[in-house]
Parts: C-alpha cells; structure tokens; sequence
C-alpha cells in the first residue's frame, strides 16, 4: 500500500534513527546532508546505534559523527560485537586439545609417508638413502610410544588443557556474576552460565560513551567523570541551549527485560513534556514506561545509550539500577535494544505533537525474485543476518502505520547495503566485487538521503509516495 504526502519546513518534523551496529555510519551520513540542505529538525528520535546519533546531533555534534575521523571510522569499533574472551580462549583450547588427541594418528602418517619414500629409494637402487629413512623411522617409533612420551604426556597434557579451559569459562562466569551485581539468584543450571551470551557487549559501548563525553566537555580537558554525572552535564547542556540553532528535542528508547516493556526517555521542553507523560488509555501506567531526563533521572541517559547498543539474546543487557524515589523504587533492570521500537518511537513522535517524520534506516527493501546472496556460514554472520532482516520488516510495518498518523512520511533508505552490523573493518560486495568499508557507508547515507528525499522532496517541493 502508498499514499500520497507530501512535505513542509513550517510543519513540525521528527526524524526517527533505526538500527544497529553499523547503522550509526549510515545515519551520520544521512544527517549531514539533512543539516546541509537546511531540513527543519524538530525532534531526534532513536532505537539502537541511533541513540548514539540522536544524542549527539542533539547537541549540535553531528559534524563529529560524518568526520572521516569521527567515531564510526574509529579502529576500536572493529573490537564491536566480536566473540566473548572467554570464548574465544575455550574454542582455542578446544582446538589445541584435538590437536593432542591427533598427534598419534600424524604420527602414522608421517610414519607411513617416510615408510613409503623408503621403498621408492630402494627401486631406484639408493639402498643408502633407503636405509636412513627406515632407520629414522624405526627410531621415532622407539622414542614416541616409549614411556614417558605419548602414552603418559599426551594424556596428561589433554587433561591439563581442559582444566585450563573450564577455569576460564568458570572465571569469565564469576565475573559476569559480579559485574551484574544482581541480587537475583540465577535459575537455571550453573552451566548456562558458563556458555553465557556469546558476542561481547562492551563495545561499541565504550567508544561512543567516550565520543558522547568529548561533546559534552567541549574544549574542556577534564578527565572522563562516571556515566552519571556525563548525563547530567548532557542534560544541562542541551536544556540551557533548547531553542539555538544546532540543538534538538530527543527521545531514546530501549526494552526492559524485567519489565516487559518499552521503556522511553526524552529531554523535550515544558510543552512537549506536558504531552510526553500524559497518560494514555489502555496503556497502564504512563511513569512505568517514560523517563523524563530533565528531572532527577537525569542520570540515566548514559545508561539507556548503552543499552540500545546491547542486542537482545546474543550479548549481555546492561544492568542499571532506578533511582530510589522513581516508579521502579531502586529495582536493577536489563535494558536492551529491541528492532521493532521504531514503531514505538513514532508512536511517542505522534503524541508530542509531531506532523511530519523522516525514517532513516540501513536495512535495504524487501528482497525481489533474483536477488538472493550468498548465506553467512559463521553464527556471528547469521545473527547479524537476522538483526537486519527484522529491521527492514519493522521498517515497512512503522512506516505503513505512520501514514494514518503524520502529513509526511518519508523514508531514506539504501537500495543495497553489503554491510551489515557487526561488519565495523568492512565487508566485500558481491554486486561490485570489491571490499566496502564503514566510511562508504556514511557517504551513502549522504547520497541516498539527497536521492530519496531532498532531490526529489524539498529541492522541488513536488509530492512523492511516501513508501
């Protein structure tokens, strides 16, 4: 289904950030040629990696974001989203250890290969040669299935790298227990705490809090303060600028885990905060699910940035405690990000008095007849797979639903994105046959927003389909 609708600068405009993992590059390209062309932006409003982009462009940071030297190029990324330590050590231990239990058998290959050299020297009358090698042969035997070599070390060095591994995974299991900090007890037998999640969830965490504090602190040289106290200088900064050139509303969203919700934080002004917490029928209790960042939970936005970067299932939710005195009454919640949120943060858009969005996303268009790829063998490739395929069916569902709701719906998008989002070192393109790299895929987000919406939108004012 499309509709027909178009577009106004004097219409109060909300753009809508989906995505994950690599999709804050495309995003921060898209941005920048939105600032160029001089589009109104009146909210910021994000899910995932664009809760990073949001939050700076919030503050008139953008141009940090679609640098060639901004975060997203950053060499630390290329650590985002990769195999937990800990199971990185186990399949390495795991390796060496059938490597162990092999070494007879490669012995009798060797053996049988010098054997073989043997005969073929004694056809060809090298009977010298042909002697040597029979006698070295004869002599590794002697020396490797003679105690004390394979039959008593062997085993002994299989069973020492197996205790090896299983006190990693042990001390990997202590450590998430305690970096947690739940006073939960943990259903479930020990050793699915062992197994755990298996990609790591501290970056693109610590990068992009780093970059979020650099904006923060501005030519400042002050040394990176706890998460709490960079969201309360967050909050001031934009707060004190609302209204300047630069500086936006912006709402964040995230799922609780514990709570079994959405959950929505926003710094917006008196007015849009009135409709922001205004309880909503059918909806439960409205102080469940909102979190108003100009007010004591100011705190928070720190934390519910590094949970739109955690992935549901496949890394750790991070773990943030309430505030004594909120809704929550100090409880310890696991936020995660959640791909279908777009449809919620348009919801939230709507409610605030929002006329017109712009959805940006990585996630290519529904596949067409002849367009399948090679599948990803690895479980890392399939997981991001999966994240980006669901992003593109959220994507579609958000955006037919908004047409009922806003003037203007318009979507930037790319019509083919090798990259996916985890692929931070670059990914090789099947289409053009060469590697592509995160860099391009800002520049992308820049092409395609002038191809999708401000050639053909706002450069001409002509009314387009909105889908």
């Amino acid at each position: 289904m499309s509709t027909e609708l178009s577009y106004s600068p004097r219409l109060r405009t909300g753009v809508v950030l989906c995505g994950t993992g690599t999709a804050g590059a495309y995003q921060a390209g898209a941005l920048q040629a939105l600032v160029e062309a001089g589009v109104k932006i009146d909210v910021l409003a994000a899910h995932g990696t664009g809760a990073m982009t949001a939050l700076s462009a919030a503050i008139d940071g953008g141009s940090r974001l679609w640098d060639p030297a901004g975060p997203w190029t950053d060499p630390r990324l290329r650590r985002a989203y990769r195999w937990r330590a800990a199971l990185r050590f186990g399949i390495v231990g795991i390796m060496a250890m059938v490597l162990l239990l092999l070494t007879p058998l490669l012995v009798v290959i060797v053996a049988g290969l010098a054997y073989g050299l043997s005969l073929i020297a004694a056809l060809v009358n090298l009977e010298g040669v042909s002697a040597a090698l029979m006698a070295a042969y004869r002599q590794m035997f002697e020396f490797l299935f003679s105690p004390p070599v394979l039959p008593t070390i062997l085993p002994r060095a299989v069973v020492f790298a197996l205790l090896i591994v299983a006190g990693v995974l042990v001390a990997a299991a202590v450590q998430a227990a305690r970096h947690e900090r739940s006073r939960r007890k943990f259903r479930g037998a020990f050793w699915w705490r062992l197994v755990g999640t298996p990609l790591d969830g501290d970056e693109p965490a610590a990068t992009l809090i780093e970059a979020l504090w650099k904006l923060v602190r501005g030519a400042s040289s002050a040394p990176r303060p706890s998460a709490a106290e960079i969201g309360r200088r967050y909050v001031d900064v934009l707060t004190d600028n609302f209204g300047q050139p630069g500086f936006h509303e912006v709402i964040i969203g995230v799922h609780d885990l514990d709570a079994r919700r959405d959950l929505v934080g926003a710094v917006l002004p008196a007015q849009a905060r009135s409709a922001f917490e205004m309880r909503r029928e059918g909806a439960g209790a409205r102080e469940a699910e909102t979190i108003d960042f100009t007010g004591p939970q100011r705190e928070l936005i720190v934390e519910f940035l590094a949970g739109a970067l955690r992935l549901p299932i496949a890394t750790p939710p991070r773990l943030v405690e309430f505030p004594a005195d909120s809704y929550w009454r100090g409880e310890r919640h696991r936020l995660c990000d959640r791909p279908e949120l777009v449809s919620r943060l348009v919801d939230e858009l709507a409610a605030i008095g929002v006329e017109q969005v712009i959805l940006v996303s990585p996630a290519a268009p529904p596949a067409t007849p002849h367009s399948m790829r090679a599948r990803p063998a690895d479980l890392r490739g399939r997981i991001g797979e999966m994240l980006r395929s669901v992003e593109t069916a959220a994507l579609q569902d958000a955006a037919r639903a908004a047409t009922a709701r806003f003037s203007g719906v318009f979507v930037i998008r790319p019509d083919h994105n090798p990259i996916g989002p985890f692929d931070f070192a670059g990914a090789y393109d099947e289409a053009s046959d060469r590697q592509r790299t995160v860099g391009e895929l800002i520049q992308q987000g820049y092409a395609d927003a002038y191809r999708h919406f401000i050639e053909p939108v706002v450069a001409t004012g002509e009314r387009i389909e909105a889908i």
